[in-house]
């Protein structure tokens, strides 16, 4: 589930080169097992702010690529949201069963030392729980549950921009953003994925679902009245939307001569393996694509008002605006002749640049 696609270059300053990082930061403890990269992207517009995720990567080295890749993602999120915030991320190489307050007050301790520049808060396989942990040991964290006086977790924010930016996408390619009646195939009901769900149900969608976790899926289909496929069946279901909603690079050469859809909106990053390569098949086999990083925002719009000390209900009002950022962004990826992620892509480096004029980094 995580992409494994060997770069040009392998050697670490090769990679950072070839996403044009800032800083790379390599985090080890010996006594509390802590292994973690943090990923300094761009911090033209401010800080960098990402969440930390905790995966069982098969190696150090697609670790280091996924954290390269998804801090890139928030740069690029942050810009076109109109965010003053630089893109960051962090991940802690393991599984659930490392995860102890030693360990999280430990990777504190390292975000600490990087003196505001990088902020974090929760992604895959973290909570506003290990947040309190972390905030023990730094006070550059975000996502903080709300009895802390944070904006607690903003799941149901990121599946709101997700749902609003699918929602375009559906009146790009049908004529209509209504998703009554409309056959949608998740890949991925986690947190953000549940959120996603009771959208889809609340408006009528007829829902296929697959997930990880077998039992999860199961779960989820049972709640939603959806129907519950294998994790590698998704991409042949006969649907109207593909939402991916679970890691990256879902779309690449072994799926996208499988799917049977009219529109790819999820809230998954990097959905793209290789953009400039998938993008465009995507152009070519009529799909509307929605970008990833342009949609998924509304997370990082979240707790990036608990940052600015703004409410729930502001950050809300913020991520309904995705639903025009994406048209917008649809219509100039046809106007250019381009696909949606490359035109996502250039209105988010245009706006740094145009900063970037006014101050440097962070």
């Amino acid at each position: 589930m995580v992409e494994t696609k060997a770069l040009a270059d392998t050697s670490v300053f090769g990679q950072i080169a070839e996403y044009q990082h800032e800083q790379v930061v390599f985090c080890h403890d010996h006594e509390t097992g802590l292994r973690a990269i943090i990923g300094i992207h761009n911090t033209v517009l401010g800080p960098a702010l990402g969440g930390t995720r905790l995966w069982h990567y098969a190696s150090d080295a697609e670790a280091l690529h996924d954290v390269l890749r998804l801090s890139r993602g928030m740069t690029y999120k942050a810009a076109i949201s109109g965010l003053n915030l630089g893109g960051g991320k962090a991940v802690i190489i393991g599984d659930k069963s490392l995860k102890t307050e030693a360990l999280l007050r430990k990777f504190g301790r390292f975000v600490q030392n990087l003196n505001g520049k990088y902020i974090t808060a929760e992604d895959v396989n973290m909570t506003t729980k290990d947040m309190e942990y972390i905030r023990m040991e730094t006070k550059h964290v975000s996502g903080l549950p709300e009895s802390m006086g944070g904006s607690g977790d903003p799941s149901p924010v990121t599946a709101y921009g997700t749902y609003m930016g699918m929602k375009a996408a559906a009146k790009r390619a049908f004529g209509s953003d209504s998703l009554q009646g409309k056959r949608v195939a998740m890949q991925g009901v986690g947190h953000v994925g549940t959120y996603l769900l009771e959208y889809l149900q609340k408006e009528g969608a007829r829902l296929v679902l697959t997930d990880y976790y077998p039992e999860r899926a199961q779960q989820a289909a049972a709640r939603f009245g959806a129907t519950a496929v294998d994790l590698d069946d998704i991409y042949d279901q006969d649907v109207d939307i593909y939402s991916p909603c679970a890691l990256g690079a879902t779309i690449n050469d072994d799926t996208i001569s499988r799917l049977k859809c009219q529109v790819i909106a999820g809230c998954a990053n990097n959905q793209l393996a290789e953009e400039n390569v998938h993008g465009p098949a995507l152009v070519d086999r009529g799909i509307v694509y929605a970008p990833d990083f342009l949609i998924n925002a509304g997370g990082l719009i979240n707790v990036y008002s608990e940052v600015i000390g703004g409410s729930r209900q502001s950050a809300l009002t913020q991520t309904e605006k995705i639903y025009d950022f994406t048209t917008q962004v649809l219509l100039k990826a046809e106007q250019e002749g381009t696909h949606p992620q490359a035109a996502a892509i250039r209105q988010a480096e245009e706006r740094i640049a145009a900063i970037g004029k006014v101050k440097s980094t962070y």
